[in-house]
């Protein structure tokens, strides 16, 4: 798995009535764009992340990455 910043991470849920989770990707700390990610949700809460098999990066249109 290979992001940058402003790349978007989808999160499946893994269990029946678990939803979809959507983070954006606002600094890569591993190399040449590997995990873990830091990201920050809708709410503004950050984290870092080291996604599984579950997610899937979405990555931003070039012109619209946020740095």
């Amino acid at each position: 798995m290979h992001a940058t910043t402003g790349d978007r991470l989808l999160v499946h849920g893994r269990t029946v009535g678990q939803h979809d989770h959507v983070v954006e990707i606002i600094e890569v700390l591993g190399d040449h764009g590997d995990p873990p990610y830091r990201v920050r949700d809708d709410s503004g809460h950050e984290a870092i992340l080291s996604p599984g098999p579950d997610a899937v990066v979405r990555h931003a249109e070039p012109g619209k990455r946020t740095r």
